[in-house]
């Protein structure tokens, strides 16, 4: 074998993303509650970026001339120059620094009084909106297996079934496949009596090993049509869910009546006795722009800002980088200061973005807000990107995850955006319209002679819309409506 050794050139382009801009990309991503974290965290980190106070803000607001009447428009003026060591924007802070009042200088390393009372506010509304943790499925049949009178291997296997129930109270598998999972020496007419006894406890099918056994473990002996309803749990599931009345009829010999009459029974039972004691934890949301109309009859957009606080650049360590002759510390201000400055850039580029790109969905889908969600219009991220002027990309990731208050309801703006398809007189309807009239036209169907998917094929191109037939079967399912013969009433 020939090995070479050689040098080569070659010419490639690469696009790299600067740090400045994987930070802003991210910023414009994050929900508001995130953001808030994001900044309660830089606030921690970074010595020099503190919180503007409510208080001082409106001092200030009140006094044109006041030092901090000038601060916004002079801190949009600061840019980034790295070829230059930033030296401008420093000699900028230096010259504001000077102009500050004494008694306006604030540390960034300790919050204020009204950041701390703030904080603590946030902390209480949190604490007030979580709820109890809830009994756990295993808690609650453990504490009725105890009563049991047990031995050590009974207490110690039945246990282990315990644990090994999912969150539907079932066990998944059969129980000389859980003998071996569980790994000590148990003989199966134990395990079989301990299975047996929890079978028995409160939520009534407990224990089951399938769909089958759970229902019958709840069937009474007091119920009415017991036979009848143990029948068609044990043999006829699958008709059942498939509505094959007809054919159970001529199996059973039983009447369509009685059959009926014992499905009515089976539908009180629970096929998941497990999932009454499932936590289900409420996401609170916070919307991040809210759109009014105003007396004029145009919807405008304004941001949300009440959990994000405004920040700036602490004077004390401005004045620390005029006054301490060390070059270490000054070049660590600096850094600390150039951090901070990105940070704020990228909050408000946030905000602008946010605001451009909801007003621009708001222009397009005012007949939504107007008259309610059929009225929305297909409507695409590229549209918006045109109208704003920025990549399609960005439109993404500054519609991810956040909400707008309307007054028809709060609604994730990914909401507004979806495909469409062009009636028979040329109007191009989001497929949002399209869903709610197939809903109304099953809604008013025939119950015992249901439109099958060509039925209804034929009776939305009675309201206007072509679709294929696929088209129909496709957002029938995905509506979780049944088929047309499970859907029949007999």
């Amino acid at each position: 074998m020939h090995l070479n050794f050689s040098q080569q050139m070659k010419m490639s382009q690469q696009m790299k993303l600067a740090p400045r801009m994987i930070q802003s990309m991210e910023i414009l991503q994050m929900s508001v509650m995130a953001l808030q974290e994001k900044i309660d965290q830089e606030l921690e980190e970074n010595v020099v970026l503190e919180q503007i106070d409510s208080k001082q803000k409106d001092v200030h607001d009140g006094d044109p001339d006041s030092p901090e009447a000038g601060r916004e428009i002079e801190q949009r003026e600061i840019v980034v120059d790295n070829d230059h060591n930033n030296e401008a924007d420093f000699e900028r802070l230096l010259e504001m620094s000077a102009e500050w009042p004494e008694d306006n200088i604030t540390s960034g390393g300790k919050p204020s009084s009204n950041r701390i009372d703030e904080f603590s506010d946030r902390q209480h509304d949190l604490l007030g909106n979580l709820q109890a943790s809830p009994q756990s499925l295993q808690d609650y049949l453990l504490e009725q297996f105890h009563y049991f009178e047990l031995d050590t291997e009974e207490r110690d296997f039945g246990e282990f079934l315990v644990q090994n129930l999912d969150e539907n109270g079932r066990l998944q598998g059969t129980l000389p496949e859980i003998i071996q999972v569980y790994g000590q020496q148990v003989d199966y007419a134990v395990a079989d009596r301990v299975l047996n006894m929890i079978q028995r406890l409160d939520p009534p099918g407990v224990g089951a090993r399938n769909l089958q056994e759970c229902l019958l473990l709840q069937v009474m002996d007091e119920m009415p049509l017991r036979d009848v309803v143990v029948t068609l749990i044990t043999d006829h599931l699958e008709n059942i869910s498939q509505n094959r009345l007809p054919l159970i009829e001529r199996t059973t010999g039983y009447s369509l009546d009685t059959i009926k009459a014992a499905l009515e029974q089976i539908r009180t039972l629970e096929p998941f006795p497990g999932r009454r004691f499932q936590s289900h934890i409420s996401q609170n949301v916070s919307p991040d722009v809210r759109v009014e109309q105003g007396e004029d009859g145009k919807w405008r957009v304004t941001l949300i800002n009440d959990y994000t606080p405004e920040l700036r650049i602490s004077r004390k360590y401005v004045r620390m980088l005029q006054d301490n002759p060390d070059q270490q510390t000054k070049e660590y201000i600096r850094k600390k200061m150039e951090a901070a400055k990105w940070l704020i850039e990228a909050i408000e580029q946030r905000h602008n973005t946010l605001r451009k790109v909801s007003q621009a969905i708001v222009d397009h889908q005012s007949d939504f807000l107007e008259n309610g969600p059929e009225a929305i219009v297909p409507l695409k991220m590229q549209q918006i990107a045109d109208d704003v002027g920025v990549h399609v990309t960005t439109i993404s990731r500054a519609v991810d995850g956040k909400w707008m208050e309307t007054p028809r309801g709060i609604y994730p703006l990914r909401r507004f955006f979806g495909g469409g398809t062009t009636t028979a007189e040329g109007d191009e309807v989001a497929w949002q319209k399209i869903r709610l009239k197939l809903q109304e036209v099953i809604d008013n169907e025939d119950k015992h002679n249901p439109l099958s998917d060509d039925a209804l094929v034929k009776e939305m191109a009675t309201h206007g819309y072509t679709l294929a037939r696929r088209t129909i079967t496709k957002y029938r399912k995905a509506m979780n409506i049944p088929s047309s013969r499970q859907r029949k009433e007999y």
